[in-house]
């Protein structure tokens, strides 16, 4: 996962998918990964 807060893109980043581009999301999740993971990025988007 990389979080561009210039651009307030996040891309994700799976093994065999392609990759995933969020523009400006309020929040991020751990998926599969991470399960119980979220994360609020209004407070970056600022």
């Amino acid at each position: 996962m990389l979080i561009n807060p210039e651009d307030k893109q996040v891309e994700i980043y799976r093994p065999g998918q392609d990759v995933e581009l969020l523009q400006s999301p309020s929040t991020i999740s751990g998926a599969d990964v991470l399960p119980e993971f979220s994360l609020n990025l209004e407070w970056i988007w600022r």
